[in-house]
């Protein structure tokens, strides 16, 4: 990895590649991302004094209920900070999210299952097709978000590495597939039903009677799908992978031998146990009183299954793993199985600094409603420029993608930003169905996923980059990603506009306009 453009280098280069090389090198003088977050934390205690003294506030779009932003360093705020900090470093989403699944992926990286996968598909699979096969497993692993970012992710540069390749290269192609997989599906997945309420109860204050179902989307996520694969792909391997050149870190190559009997009778026992995991998982939800379904509404969507998915992602490697690990005779009793998880979660050490200052940026951010504040006012501002139609749209999802750069979930930004522009939309002409305006918030929102230091696994990223480079940090990550962001941006954006002219219906009752 280059830390510094050469001058003869930079001659021969494009402007948007030193422009990128730059964005790297200012990004890396940054200090450790601990110590980023600790100092975004505490500048975000200063600027919520500011803006409590200064009268800092917005109204809320659906109560009319004026939010204050609170000052973190009244008493009440010293309070709040004292006595949370732990809760905050607790609750952080991607630190029990990780930890869980790493007691499968401890076992299945421990027995060897891991490694023989990878031989098997470098073995096997065409290498032209390796690139768009890693950024399609990343869009389907939107339907569980978690295992896509703490799992799809690191296999993608252990995949790149093993064959030679540059593994920042993999690593960034399975971040694209992942992020788009929020706006981009073959499937409807767990967050499809969240903001189809969010965008029905906001269209419900112009037409009480209307239902925005699930699938409101669908068409549309299909052929966004087919836009981040291609994208994905080509920009992996005619910009960022030429851009990355060889890889000369010394981290250890995976070696790519033939299989050995065992070894292949291991993974057919492997996919066997898969098979019976999914089987057994499947029992539990599509039954009509299966046991994992909601107990109240029979819903499979909103149900325990769903809720607690990330439990099924640790056996769906736990169970395969003890079937590989016995077969080949790495796993020989339950010390093996306890030590190979030990030896993977010893690995989480620097990750786990990194979760408690980033867990305190994010809620302290939250607490003092800056976060909310700056929303609402940016969505404002956008409403009272008074843009109307296909420019309207686009300026939405920009702003979209900017208002992500500081909030990191998506139901909290959709429910502070569909309240304000679904009515809008449904009440110029032609009014625009709350669908539409749906599906261009979910586009902005998977782009800039990709360079924020907000989104929730962004630290859990750097600490797989610097696996392979110890100078690897948010500065590589952001300038390794922008490519992404820049170019899906441009390609999205047109396949709406595209869609919009062509009058085509988002999903299963999702027209463009309401009649």
């Amino acid at each position: 990895m280059k830390t510094s453009p050469d001058k003869t280098t930079n001659q021969k280069r494009s402007l948007f590649l030193r422009m990128l090389d730059y964005v790297e090198i200012i990004g890396n003088k940054l200090p450790h991302p601990a110590t980023l977050f600790a100092g975004l934390a505490l500048l975000v205690v200063i600027i919520s004094w500011i803006s409590h003294i200064s009268g800092t506030s917005a109204q809320h779009p659906v109560d009319g209920e004026t939010i204050l932003t609170k000052s973190l360093l009244s008493g009440e705020g010293l309070r709040w900070m004292y006595e949370n900090i732990l809760n905050n470093f607790l609750r952080f989403p991607p630190l029990g999210y990780v930890l869980v699944v790493m007691v499968g992926i401890g076992a299945a990286e421990g027995s060897g299952l891991f490694a023989t996968m990878i031989r098997a598909l470098v073995l096997g699979a065409p290498k032209r097709l390796i690139t768009a096969a890693i950024v399609l497993a990343g869009i389907i692993s939107g339907l569980a978000v978690e295992a896509g970012y703490v799992i799809l992710i690191p296999l993608g540069a252990m995949i790149f590495h093993a064959l030679g390749r540059h593994p920042m290269a993999g690593l960034a192609a399975a971040f694209t597939g992942v992020s788009g997989g929020f706006g981009a599906n073959f499937f409807i997945g767990s967050i499809d039903p969240i903001l189809a309420g969010i965008s029905q109860s906001a269209a419900q204050m112009i037409i009480p009677d209307i239902v925005v179902n699930p699938a409101v989307n669908y068409y549309f996520m299909i052929a966004s799908s087919f836009v981040v694969l291609i994208v994905g792909t080509w920009v992996t391997e005619k910009i960022v992978e030429p851009r990355l050149g060889p890889y000369k870190g010394d981290a250890e190559r995976m070696p790519i031998e033939q299989l050995t009997a065992k070894e292949k009778k291991g993974l057919r026992n492997a996919g066997w146990a898969l098979l019976v995991t999914l089987g057994l998982l499947a029992l539990t939800v599509i039954p009509e009183n299966g046991l994992f379904r909601d107990p109240e509404t029979n819903s499979v969507l909103h149900s325990p299954f769903f809720r607690g998915i990330i439990v099924g992602i640790l056996l769906m490697f736990f169970f395969p793993a003890l079937a590989y690990g016995i077969t080949v005779g790495s796993i020989k009793s339950d010390k093996d199985v306890a030590r190979h998880i030990g030896q993977s979660m010893s690995t989480m050490g620097s990750y786990i600094v990194l979760v408690f200052f980033a867990a305190q940026f994010v809620y302290f951010f939250n607490y003092s409603n800056l976060g909310i504040v700056f929303a609402i006012k940016g969505a404002n501002t956008l409403q009272n420029i008074g843009l109307t139609g296909i420019p309207l749209i686009v300026g939405f999802v920009i702003l979209s993608a900017f208002i992500n750069m500081f909030m990191g979930s998506a139901s909290a930004k959709w429910a502070i930003m569909a309240p304000v522009f679904i009515p809008m939309l449904m009440l110029i002409d032609p009014p625009y169905h709350p669908g539409l305006t749906q599906a261009a918030f979910r586009i902005g929102d998977s782009l800039t996923n990709l360079i924020t230091p907000m989104m929730s696994y962004f630290a859990l990223i750097v600490t797989f980059a610097e696996k392979y480079d110890k100078r690897n940090g948010i500065g590589t990550i952001i300038s390794t990603m922008l490519p992404y962001t820049l170019i899906l941006g441009i390609v999205w954006i047109a396949l709406l506009v595209v869609w919009m002219l062509l009058g085509i219906p988002l999903g299963p009752d999702g027209p463009l306009y309401i009649k």
